[in-house]
């Protein structure tokens, strides 16, 4: 029997103090299909982390405080008893683990990540005792000398088979980054007690958009397979070599049922492949089995079966973890599935009045490998770096023109300039696109950028620009400008005049992708429709909600040229806006939007966070719209020129409504 690292078998109190252990003491019993299986037959669980983007501690470090709500340390305890309830069980994670908070970036920019350096990452993965994992495409953000020195301290084999260092014809010719996948005879106890070996094979899948959103890494380096043409070359090889059970770990979502060449979210057509028996999937940080996916073709939400195959999504940060049961049956020589369950744990619930309840607590030894590690990147965080003269927030900002980022296009712009200096493009008018990334959401009523006059620290301004994107330029034209603005504009719904109290906000548009430009001046007329639907689709060719479109008071024409500063995710086609699809850039900067940020509050000393207004929503008549934001604007909404507001309840969620006179 394979030797499985146990945890701690009574975890000590958690980092946050001011926590309770609701769950008393855990009684566990079998699982059903252990208590079932017979000769020949063995139960196995198999259980899935995704997304945990660095958080080990259930702290948030940009709000500086412990949290309930994530943290593998918490997963762990969860990992511990499903073990228990089980004869055999194996623990995977489905990638995106190496960057997405302040511990990450503080591993990557300021301690550093040599080949004889463990990750805190693997550090508190090889305490858990993780059987395996792949790659997700945030894993090669910080480089690729820093992913391979990383996974080097893995104690268990990471695999991935379509990130390739040289494409052939054959995918099975290809020689990948890293292994493309592994078989592994596992050894299990069958329902007499005796023991009996699995051959578990495991192939990993990342989704092939990472050559746009790192080229600048990857580029010459790396290329990207399509997971279905991957998966249909390696699968009939997995089996032919004695796979009995095959398992793809793939950090992909559940997203459309066909399959087209180069698609993100793969997760339906890859569980339609003959031979493989489960899908891991991940990337879109949802939860499956679970209601959200319910009326799908080919997807059983409530059973958690793609295609018939059992599959789980764990949610992200560690929120969830995903549970799938397999009572197998010997046939001959080989193993089947006879029959799964699958489930998805969470770590916490929310509670009537918004508050987050720990359904368990942290392991002691899982905190106490990293401690180290979450000690020095509190340090880096709370490091200041400049003063703000007034209060830095975002909860106005999917309303009218925002501080918050009137600091980020300033910077951006400023560092533009300089590097034009020289270049054929020198004396073109120069943009800044940014967007609001902390905007309530998905990520709820609290999540908001607030930072209060006084002190900045780089807590601060990992808070006002989350993600450690890296600068780009790009030139474009008139007409591109107005593409680009108007398929931001899809944020809102389209609103009769003359309405009352509708809902302004489409609410499955992302705060990320609402770009506001600085530079032109525009205004936004919400009674026209839509040129673009969620995800940069073509609705109207003819739609225009972008009217008064003007740099220095001039209206601009589709042959004007621009240069606009943004980032390498939107550069590279992330988004689909037009006009950044990777061929426009004209300039890769190598420093991150965010060190840029740093550095201009740094030179300033102390900003003075002013919106200049450069865009509005146009007035209707005798029109109101409803918008929703975080609790805590309500101490902001003085500071607010130009809009009539006024507070008009509060959604089942905890937002706070507001009423906004058009």
């Amino acid at each position: 029997m394979k030797t499985l690292f146990i945890l701690a078998p009574n975890p000590s109190r958690d980092v946050d103090d001011t926590a309770q252990d609701t769950t008393g003491p855990v009684l566990t019993s079998l699982h059903k299909f252990s208590e079932q299986a017979r000769n020949n037959e063995a139960h196995l669980r198999v259980l899935e982390t995704t997304d945990l983007h660095v958080h080990i501690f259930p702290y948030d470090y940009y709000a500086d405080q412990p949290v309930n709500a994530f943290g593998l340390a918490r997963t762990a305890s969860l990992i511990e008893t499903a073990r228990s309830e089980a004869r055999n069980s194996v623990l995977y994670d489905n990638g995106d683990f190496l960057q997405g908070n302040p511990m990450g970036d503080y591993i990557a920019y300021e301690r550093g990540m040599s080949n004889s350096l463990e990750h805190p990452m693997i550090t508190a993965m090889n305490t858990i005792g993780f059987d395996a994992g792949t790659l997700g495409n945030h894993e090669f953000n910080y480089g690729m000398e820093f992913l391979l020195n990383t996974v080097a301290g893995a104690n268990f084999p990471i695999v991935c088979s379509n990130a390739i260092v040289d494409k052939q014809e054959n995918p099975l010719d290809d020689a990948t980054l890293l292994p493309p996948y592994v078989l592994i005879d596992q050894e299990i106890i069958d329902g007499t007690g005796a023991t009996q070996t699995l051959k578990i094979g495991l192939i990993g899948f990342l989704p092939p958009q990472i050559m746009m959103w790192d080229r600048k890494i990857l580029e010459g380096k790396v290329v990207a397979r399509d997971i279905i043409e991957t998966a249909r070359a390696y699968v009939p090889e997995m089996k032919a070599k004695g796979a009995d059970l095959i398992i793809a770990l793939n950090h992909s979502g559940i997203g459309p049922t066909e399959h087209t060449t180069g698609m993100e979210n793969a997760a339906v057509p890859l569980a339609g492949i003959d031979g493989i028996d489960v899908v891991l999937t991940g990337h879109t940080h949802g939860v499956f089995p679970s209601p959200d996916f319910e009326g799908r073709d080919g997807i059983d939400a409530e059973n958690g079966l793609i295609h018939g195959k059992p599959a789980t999504m764990a949610g992200h940060w560690g929120s969830h973890l995903g549970v799938i049961d397999l009572l197998l049956e010997k046939d001959g020589e080989s193993w089947r599935v006879q029959e799964a369950s699958v489930e998805a744990r969470p770590i916490s619930q929310t509670n009537p009045d918004h508050s987050i309840t720990p359904l368990v607590k942290s392991v002691t030894n899982v905190l106490d490998s990293v401690r180290d590690v979450h000690e020095e990147t509190l340090a880096y965080v709370r490091r200041p770096v400049g003063k703000t003269s007034a209060p830095l927030h975002s909860y106005f900002a999917l309303v009218a023109d925002d501080p918050s980022v009137q600091i980020v296009a300033n910077a951006q712009i400023l560092y533009v300039q300089e590097m034009m200096q020289g270049t054929e493009h020198e004396g073109l008018p120069i943009l800044s696109s940014a967007a609001p990334f902390k905007s309530g959401g998905l990520g709820g009523r609290l999540h908001y950028t607030d930072v209060p006059a006084g002190d900045i620290a780089i807590k601060n301004v990992a808070d006002l620009y989350l993600y450690p994107n890296t600068i780009r330029a790009l030139r474009i034209n008139g007409a591109q400008l107005k593409g680009w603005l108007e398929r931001s504009a899809g944020l809102f719904n389209q609103i009769p005049s003359g309405a009352t109290d509708a809902l302004l906000l489409n609410p499955i548009f992302p705060s990320y992708d609402f770009d506001v430009v600085d530079g032109v001046t525009y205004r936004i007329d919400v009674t026209q429709p839509s040129r673009f639907g969620r995800y940069g689709e073509l609705l109207d060719p003819s739609a225009t909600r972008i009217i008064d479109l003007c740099h220095d008071g001039i209206p601009v024409t589709d042959d004007m040229e621009f240069i606009i500063a943004t980032n390498n995710y939107r550069a590279g086609g992330g988004g689909q806006f037009p006009g950044a699809d990777g061929t426009t850039v004209v300039f890769e900067g190598p420093d991150t939007n965010r060190d840029i940020l740093v550095r201009y509050i740094i030179e300033q000393g102390t900003i003075n966070p002013t919106a200049d207004n450069n865009w509005s929503l146009a007035p209707i008549g005798d029109t109101t719209v409803l918008f929703q934001t975080g609790p805590g604007a309500k101490k902001h909404i003085s500071q607010l020129e130009g809009l009539t507001l006024e507070e008009a309840g509060e959604t089942s969620d905890g937002f706070t409504l507001y009423r906004l006179h058009l």
